[in-house]
């Protein structure tokens, strides 16, 4: 892998994508000493202008193509529609530049596999952006399980609930866009599995390791009179629920919904296994877990343990850059979870459990 550390320049950046997580990135990287932020790039050339002007961005562009030719930039973040991932990594790939990608990787675990090649290829960093890999009780509980904390593993409970089809927490989706297209196959969603059952499933299988075989069932729901608003179509999934089989043997449940009322935004993780059981709740803390292991499992007592920050995903690209030290969650981590999605829209389909893992094992 290249690096930059004997440079002592800055590591310039573009952002691809001046929606509402282009935002968070831009303030991400600001954070960061070392980055400047030099060029951003959306079709909607107005935004553009606007997303550069909020941020003290130089250069706007319009087009990936243009800002390659026009702005030297030593990285990209990719935050546009899932539908653009792919095409739009491979070409910055293929530039020399190192790529921090949104997740889903991609569509599919065809076009992911094309992002691995084209990265191993371009020998650059290239990292998915599995936003929640930032808390630092899930980098605790991976460590902790890898060293055999709670034992052999033998049961999973992972979810992750939303409610902003039932509630206003987050804006009307009714009436925006934002959110509109989340619903809607025809403008490139995947539904909840594929935007929030992305995220758990990578954080289950973070600690608990790769899963072997799931059995999916999805659900879309009526939500608009021919589940229709304008010009959207209403047909993407509102639930996943998986049963599925790890590598290791241990069974567990994984699902999603956008329905659970109460349930802002909640992602909740437990492993248990031979020696004791840890727990994540989102809801009551990221900055620690819970654990009942040794003797306290003889009278079912919890404690409650706290850790440290972690650095964030934005804060290990950049590391990564300047010293080539290969970080996770790279591409080839993403492309293993998209192969789990496949799996499970296979399943749904065809009604039956059906094998997920290649003869590797998946990254962590």
């Amino acid at each position: 892998m290249r690096k930059t550390s004997s440079r002592k320049k800055p590591v310039r950046i573009a952002i691809i994508g001046a929606g509402g997580m282009g935002n968070t990135h831009a303030d991400c990287f600001r954070k960061i000493p070392g980055c400047e932020l030099v060029a951003a790039v959306d079709v909607d050339a107005g935004r553009a202008a606007e997303f550069c002007a909020a941020h003290g961005i130089p250069h706007s562009f319009g087009r990936v193509d243009e800002m390659l030719a026009g702005v030297d930039v030593d990285a990209v973040s990719i935050v546009t529609p899932d539908v653009f991932h792919a095409a739009q990594s491979i070409q910055c790939l293929a530039a020399g530049k190192h790529v921090l990608c949104e997740k889903p990787l991609a569509t599919d675990y065809r076009e992911a596999s094309a992002m691995v090649s084209a990265a191993r290829k371009a020998g650059t960093v290239n990292m998915v952006n599995f936003s929640y890999r930032n808390w630092s009780c899930i980098q605790a509980v991976a460590a902790l399980v890898r060293k055999g904390g709670v034992g052999e593993i033998r049961h999973v409970e992972a979810s992750y609930l939303q409610a902003w089809l039932v509630s206003k927490a987050w804006g009307d989706w009714r009436t925006s866009p934002k959110w509109l297209w989340r619903l809607s196959g025809r403008h490139g969603s995947k539904g909840a599995l594929g935007d929030i059952g992305v995220h758990i499933v990578d954080f289950a299988t973070y600690p608990a390791g790769p899963i072997k075989r799931v059995h999916c069932k999805l659900g879309t729901f009526g939500k608009a009179p021919k589940n229709r608003v304008g010009e959207y179509k209403l047909d993407a999934n509102d639930s996943a629920v998986m049963t599925v089989e790890f590598a290791s043997g241990a069974l567990g449940t994984i699902h999603t919904t956008r329905w659970m009322g109460g349930h802002a935004n909640r992602l909740f993780l437990k492993i248990a296994g031979t020696r004791g059981t840890v727990e994540i709740d989102s809801e009551k803390t990221t900055e620690g877990y819970r654990i009942c292991a040794g003797g306290d499992l003889d009278t079912a007592t919890w404690r409650d343990v706290a850790v440290k920050p972690t650095p964030t995903n934005y804060e290990r690209f950049i590391t990564s850059i300047r010293t080539g030290r290969r970080e996770q969650p790279d591409f080839a981590r993403g492309a293993e979870i998209q192969r789990v999605l496949d799996a499970c829209f296979e399943s749904d389909a065809r009604g039956m459990p059906v094998a997920v893992c290649s003869k590797r094992a998946a990254r962590r």
